[in-house]
């Protein structure tokens, strides 16, 4: 059954950036039949978690970012997986940008002439490892309070169906309209991981008149308020710490002391890409040529200009805020298709003194004089000062910081094969909805932990609070199944043990196998009497039997030659560089 969406449509749209996935490589060695997007978490695609993220909280016009080659996979996902076909209408749509590789930066992906003209309005910036647990409704009306300018959206001129402008009423001026990113604690947590990627984060306390973000609690209407911070500072730590090798310290400039008398440094925390942006965003992603990463580049170097003088000019943040002067008082593009005459309202007024020149008598000179009269002072008006350029009012980027604590809510990007395991053994400790209801049962919670009892023998042992078995599941006798998730039509052979497992689709454990913290791909087979401990199995691979192993990768490599390096037993390493799955 779908979910329904009990939050009205936002003006909103989402772009969910599906990668190749380098860090799992393990299960997503072939994008072109198995992408990232589809690796299954707790017995859903991974990229379910995100949609049904954005359907909650209002959010219907999607759209999923992925290269030319994934794009078939990934459509017939959509059509034909039970979990992404109960999603709510209408369904997401696949943009695949011809120029969109493998190793294309995520801000080299907002420049492709596809994106740009996919982006219409402001928007929501999203991984498709992401699992949040943070009502996402609560995200969107603090962004609205404390950046949403009146009228300060993306408007689209009813007299042609061009590009639409940055419309505004001094939103991007007057400093509002700003970002929100979030960011979350990776330590002392029960999905924490060792090695865990972590971004250096520094944050400014708010102004005390501006808004803090809104969370709606659990046990009731009222919501409670959380701290937002302004982002003043955003790199990952290992930038950082290349930085601090070569300075030999940590350098900061004066300026941002000056402007922030209270900075605080986190070092526990990582960007989860979860980023509201205003619809001028795309404009600076396609004006700075030089930005590869969204999270370090795009994000860092917006962070830096509000406190850095001279940086927002650079980055050509008063052309995009401020626009041409065109003479229409307003800033973004001016409508080149618009025949109306302009009026200079300022030179009509009658309170300024010299607005316009004295007249002998009401109605005696010629409109021809007074047109150009009023030519001649909006032309005065509109000359810039070119002795002292004003001060640029750069909108501020928002910081969420979740709270630490072990009751909080889960928010993380799985983005390799140790978070695949612990967060989906977190999520398969949630009651179901046969359980409790659906009203009191989790936005993740399945139907049932046991998706077909009929499958699992008598005489086996299966702890039910904290195992999730999907459907067509085979359970023989004598096996002992313990903190473990196992996907559809998997096949457990009598006298096995499993503790700490993901077993994925059609996977085959052969009789008296023990495994212990394994992650089995697709369609592999574990021959009998293994004994396998935190090792992951390729999708398709045969683990021969009677196999003792510890910490191994077993992977097929095709066409190695002499010389070569085989990868099966060297430990995976995280090559996202703090990005967006690519």
């Amino acid at each position: 059954m779908p979910h329904p969406v009990t939050v009205p449509p936002t003006g909103f749209q989402a772009l969910i950036l599906c990668g190749p996935g380098v860090s799992l490589n393990t299960f997503t060695s072939n994008p072109e039949e198995f992408p990232k997007a589809l690796v299954p978490i707790a017995n859903r695609p991974m990229v379910w978690y995100p949609l049904d993220w954005c359907y909650r909280m209002g959010i219907t016009n999607i759209n999923l970012i992925t290269p030319p080659q994934s794009q078939p996979p990934l459509e017939a996902a959509l059509s034909q997986n039970p979990h992404l076909t109960s999603l709510p209408s209408p369904s997401p749509s696949v943009l695949a940008p011809a120029d969109l590789t493998l190793t294309t930066g995520t801000a080299e992906l907002l420049r492709l002439p596809e994106v740009q003209a996919c982006i219409k309005s402001d928007f929501v910036l999203l991984p498709c490892d992401l699992i949040c647990d943070i009502p996402g409704e609560s995200l969107l009306e603090a962004w609205m309070v404390a950046e949403g300018a009146l009228g300060g959206g993306a408007g689209r001129d009813h007299r042609n169906t061009r590009e639409p402008k940055i419309a505004g009423m001094g939103g991007e001026k007057g400093g509002r309209r700003g970002g929100l990113g979030v960011w979350y604690q990776t330590k002392d947590r029960e999905e924490s991981v060792k090695g865990e990627v972590t971004d250096f984060v520094a944050t400014a306390p708010l102004e005390p008149d501006e808004a803090p973000v809104v969370y709606p609690p659990t046990d009731g209407p009222v919501s409670i308020r959380f701290g937002l911070s302004k982002l003043v500072l955003a790199m990952p730590m290992d930038s950082l710490k290349e930085k601090m090798e070569d300075n030999k310290g940590l350098l900061l400039r004066h300026s941002l002391i000056k402007r922030n008398a209270q900075v605080k440094m986190l070092t526990t925390y990582r960007d989860a890409h979860i980023y509201v942006f205003p619809y001028w965003v795309k404009e600076m992603a396609k004006h700075n040529e030089r930005f590869e990463s969204i999270s370090e580049d795009l994000v860092g170097w917006w962070a830096k200009a509000e406190w850095q003088k001279g940086l927002a000019d650079k980055l050509g943040f008063r052309e995009i805020l401020e626009g041409k002067d065109d003479g229409t008082g307003e800033s973004g593009s001016h409508d080149d298709d618009s025949h109306e005459e302009e009026v200079d309202l300022q030179a009509m007024t009658t309170t300024k003194a010299g607005s316009r020149p004295p007249i002998g008598h009401l109605g005696e000179e010629p409109r021809d004089e007074l047109r150009f009269a009023s030519r001649v002072n909006s032309s005065i008006d509109a000359t810039p000062d070119t002795s002292e350029k004003s001060d640029l009012v750069v909108p501020p980027v928002l910081a969420y910081v979740h709270p630490s604590q072990p009751s909080a809510p889960l928010i993380r990007r799985v983005d390799n094969a140790a978070l695949l395991l612990s967060v989906s053994l977190r999520l398969a400790k949630l009651e179901s909805i046969e359980e409790v209801g659906r009203t009191a049962a989790s936005p993740f919670a399945h139907s049932q932990k046991i998706a077909y009892p009929a499958g699992v023998a008598q005489r086996c042992t299966v702890t039910k609070g904290d195992c999730l078995l999907a459907e067509n599941v085979t359970v023989e006798e004598k096996c002992v199944i313990k903190e473990s998730v196992i996907g559809a039509n998997c096949h457990i052979a009598s006298g096995a043990r499993l503790t700490r497992c993901l077993i994925m689709d059609g996977a085959v454990v052969g009789e008296r196998c023990q495994l212990t913290g394994c992650v089995v791909g697709r369609r592999s087979k574990i021959g009998r009497e293994s004994v396998l401990k935190d090792c992951e199995i390729q999708d398709g691979n045969i683990v021969p039997d009677e196999t003792d192993a510890k910490n191994e990768k077993f992977m097929v490599f095709q066409g190695l030659e002499d010389g070569d390096e085989d990868m099966s037993t060297i430990e995976d390493f995280d090559e996202d560089g703090g990005d967006l799955g690519f």
